[in-house]
């Protein structure tokens, strides 16, 4: 055995031994470790953001893009956000100890269906410090234990985010082992970590696809995977241009660089050529790339001949995480659905139309985890959804799917209470 592989087994060990002390502490308790934490977090922001300058210099010579540079980076307001975000947590319900169903058998036998931590959780994510702080805060509510493994750009954030967090859960009593972080980057360490069903009980990777499909590939535990972001919206013939506008642009401009951000957009033939001369002009005066398809190529290549592009096969189904966009011209909703359907990583969807019947056509067939109507994709965010925060959004439809939150960090159990029955 490899000293790696023997230090991140003795962190398997140390996750289960704290997973099963966190089963027993109260909401309480749990709520007071995570305010220590966002107090920690606070008290040595001076030490997080000299770890994160570190970072975010590599990545820069590293030649990063700018919307990778903005998702490492950060900064006073940023800290102050997480640790808000801890306290917004500390504050929500939990959800370990409800009782989902309550029964009693006709032999007076009684079950419950119980809410219950999962475990130990492993987490794998790539570039952004701030899922260190959401992954351990929402496991530890949850009673979970966690193991972190983040990626190279963010490994010195990390590791001083993580140290942060288990002082916070040590001086409110909590085991401080219940939050481990990785402190390296060798890939081997996501191959130990995938075989580790002996002390994993799940296992989220969060990251680009190489990430996702190695972790698949190696896992002996469930996965529950945070997949492409490839989102996309139609904009429906009956659709309020003026509004249009506003959604696409804040979907693909606001913060390009983030999974929730769209990717495509479909534009119904019939209000094609205003869509472009409004919204397409925005868009390209955004300094946004525009890859189109023929008919869309040719309502806005006069517009801006350097900006606007021919689309090529891959581009339908990119994830960019930049400011470029795939522009396509449809006939009519159906082709829309079905080329969301096609090349979406069914992830966040949307349509923008004033025909109410239209639209729930539209939510019925898009299966996506999070469809919109009228709205942009940038509110799939467990923040925004009213959780606190998120471990990631999950493309999956077992056992959780979308924003993966408090109730998604819990199992469930049967209990069952009798008076000596026995079965005949």
């Amino acid at each position: 055995m490899s000293d790696l592989t023997a230090t991140i087994h003795d962190f398997g060990r140390r996750a289960r031994a704290a997973s099963r002390a966190l089963r027993r502490c109260s909401s309480e308790q749990k709520n007071q470790g995570l305010l220590a934490m966002a107090d920690r977090l606070v008290a040595l922001q001076d030490e997080i953001l000299a770890a994160n300058a570190q970072d975010v210099e590599k990545a820069k010579a590293d030649g990063l893009n700018a919307a990778m540079i903005d998702r490492l980076t950060l900064n006073p307001k940023r800290i102050a956000a997480m640790a808000d975000g801890i306290r917004q947590v500390a504050a929500l319900p939990d959800p370990v100890g409800e009782k989902i169903k309550d029964w009693t058998r006709p032999n007076g036998l009684n079950i419950q269906k119980v809410r219950v931590p999962i475990g130990v959780v492993g987490i794998i994510y790539e570039s952004r410090p701030n899922v260190t702080a959401d992954a351990a805060v929402l496991c530890t509510k949850t009673g979970n234990a966690t193991i972190l493994r983040g990626g190279r750009e963010s490994i010195n954030s990390n590791v001083a985010i993580a140290k942060a967090l288990s002082l916070g859960c040590a001086d409110a009593g909590l085991p401080a082992d219940a939050v481990l972080l990785i402190p390296v980057v060798d890939r081997e360490a996501v191959k130990v970590l995938c075989e580790m069903d002996q002390f994993l009980d799940c296992i989220v990777p969060r990251g680009g696809k190489g990430l996702i499909e190695t972790v698949v590939s190696h896992a002996r535990m469930p996965v529950i995977k945070h997949y492409d972001g490839i989102c996309i919206m139609t904009i429906d013939r009956e659709a309020d241009l003026a509004m249009a506008e506003s959604i696409v642009v804040n979907a693909k401009v606001q913060r390009p660089g983030v999974c929730n951000a769209i990717e495509t957009v479909l534009v119904h033939a019939d209000i094609a050529d205003r869509f472009f001369a409004t919204t397409g002009q925005t868009l390209l005066q955004k300094g946004v790339q525009l890859r189109c398809d023929e008919r869309a190529l040719a309502g806005l290549k006069p517009i801006n001949a350097n900006l606007v592009v021919p689309a090529q096969p891959e581009d339908w189904r990119t994830e960019f995480l930049d400011l470029i966009l795939a522009v396509r011209v449809v006939d009519n909703v159906d082709e829309a659905i079905e080329h969301t359907e096609t090349y979406g990583s069914h992830h966040s969807d949307g349509i923008v139309t004033a025909n109410a019947e239209t639209a729930e056509h539209y939510l019925t067939e898009v299966d996506s985890a999070t469809v919109y109507w009228n709205a942009s994709t940038r509110f799939t965010d467990g923040g925004e959804f009213g959780f606190g925060a998120e471990i990631g959004i999950s493309t999956d439809k077992l056992h959780a799917r979308g924003p993966m939150a408090l109730e998604e960090l819990t199992t469930y159990k049967y209990v069952l209470r009798g008076t000596g029955q026995i079965r005949g």
